[in-house]
C-alpha cells in the first residue's frame, strides 16, 4: 500500500530485422548515438517476449555500457532492449508485469542519460516515459531514478526551478521509506537538486541540499544496497557533486578543496571518473589555469575517450585553442577528440 501512495504523490535480445532502406539509415546512424535514441523512441522495433532474467540480464549489460562510456555501443543495443522490456510487459500480469515496468523504466532512465551526454533533445520524451513505466511498476527506485532523469531534461530547457521542486518533492515521499536503497536514491536526488539550485542562481538552497545529501550519505557508507542505477550516494560523490556546484555557482575557486579532498579512482566507473575530471576541468577553465584544464582534459580521454568528444566537453577544448597560453600537443588533442 505504500508504495502505491507513494506513486500517486510523484509526477541476445530479440532479433531485429533492417532491410533495404531501414538497412542504409541504420548504418547511417552507426556512430551517432543521438540517431540511434530518436530511432529507439520514435521507429520501435518488432520484438518478442522474452524471461524476466534475461531481460534483467539485457539491462545490466546496457548499464554497464553506460558505465563504462560506451555510449555507442549502447545506443545500438537500447532500442532492442527497450523493444523487448514492452513485449515483455504487455505479456505478463501482477507482480511479473511490475518487474518488467521497473526494466522498461530504467532502460528509458538510460535512454535519457544518454540524450543528455549526447545533447539530444529526446531526453525529455525518454525521460517522460522513464516517469510513466515507474509509476506502474509500483518500485521506488526507478521512480526515483526516473524523477531524477526528468528534472535533468527541465534544467537543461531552462527550467531549473521547476527541476528543484519536483527533485525535493520526490526527495520527501522518499524520505518516509525505510529502506536502504530509497534513502540512497533520496541522496541522488537531492544532489541533483543542489546543482539545479545552483544553476538558477540559488545559493542557499544549493549549499543546503547538499548539506543533506552528505549527511545521508555519510550514513549509507559503503553500504552494499546503497548502490544505485548511474549516481551512487557515496561521500566522494557528493564532493564532486560540489565540484560542479561552486562551478555554476560562479565560485569555482570554492571548489578545489573538494578537487582535491578525492582521488577519481575512488569511482567505480569510467563514466564517473571522466564527470571528476570533466568538472575540474571546468572548475579549472574558470579560475583562468589553462595547463591543469588541459592536464584535466586529457584524463577525461584516458578515462573514457567518448566523453571527451561529448559536445560540452569538445567546447572546452576548443576553448583553450583559443587561449593565448602555449599548450604543447593541444591542436593534435582537439583535432583526435573532434574539436576542431
Amino acid at each position: 500500500m505504500r508504495r502505491r501512495q507513494l506513486l500517486a504523490g510523484a509526477v541476445g535480445l530479440g532479433a531485429a530485422m533492417v532491410t533495404g532502406q531501414g538497412r542504409a539509415a541504420a548504418s547511417s546512424r552507426a556512430s551517432d548515438p543521438a540517431g540511434l535514441l530518436e530511432a529507439a523512441l520514435f521507429q520501435p522495433q518488432a520484438a518478442e517476449p522474452m524471461s524476466l532474467p534475461r531481460l534483467q540480464l539485457a539491462l545490466s549489460a546496457a548499464r554497464r555500457d553506460f558505465r563504462a562510456a560506451r555510449y555507442t555501443v549502447l545506443g545500438e543495443n537500447l532500442g532492442r532492449l527497450i523493444a523487448a522490456g514492452e513485449a515483455t510487459r504487455e505479456a505478463t500480469t501482477d507482480a511479473a508485469r511490475e518487474q518488467a515496468q521497473s526494466v522498461v523504466a530504467r532502460s528509458y532512465v538510460l535512454a535519457s542519460e544518454l540524450a543528455v551526454k549526447v545533447h539530444s533533445d529526446v531526453a525529455w520524451a525518454s525521460a517522460d516515459r522513464a516517469l510513466n513505466a515507474a509509476r506502474e511498476s509500483g518500485w521506488p527506485a526507478p521512480l526515483g531514478e526516473a524523477a531524477r532523469v526528468l528534472a535533468i531534461a527541465m534544467r537543461r530547457s531552462g527550467r531549473a526551478g521547476s527541476a528543484v521542486d519536483l527533485l525535493a518533492r520526490t526527495a520527501g515521499e522518499l524520505g518516509a521509506e525505510n529502506s536502504v536503497q530509497a534513502h540512497a536514491v533520496r541522496t541522488s536526488l537531492l544532489l541533483t537538486g543542489a546543482y539545479s539550485a545552483a544553476q538558477a542562481g540559488d545559493r542557499g538552497t544549493a549549499l543546503d541540499l547538499t548539506g543533506e545529501a552528505e549527511e545521508t550519505a555519510a550514513r549509507l557508507g559503503a553500504d552494499p544496497r546503497a548502490e544505485l542505477y548511474t549516481v551512487d550516494a557515496t561521500p566522494a560523490q557528493v564532493a564532486l557533486y560540489r565540484i560542479g556546484i561552486h562551478n555554476a555557482l560562479g565560485t569555482p575557486d570554492e571548489g578545489v578543496a573538494y578537487a582535491r579532498s578525492i582521488s577519481p579512482t575512488v569511482f567505480p566507473t569510467a563514466e564517473r571518473q571522466a564527470r571528476y575530471w570533466t568538472d575540474t576541468a571546468r572548475m579549472w577553465a574558470r579560475i583562468g589555469d589553462h595547463r591543469r584544464t588541459y592536464t584535466a582534459l586529457r584524463a577525461v580521454d584516458r578515462a573514457a575517450p567518448e566523453e571527451a568528444r561529448r559536445p560540452s566537453v569538445q567546447a572546452l577544448t576548443a576553448d583553450l585553442l583559443y587561449a593565448s597560453t602555449s599548450l604543447p600537443g593541444l591542436r593534435e588533442f582537439a583535432a583526435r577528440t573532434g574539436a576542431r
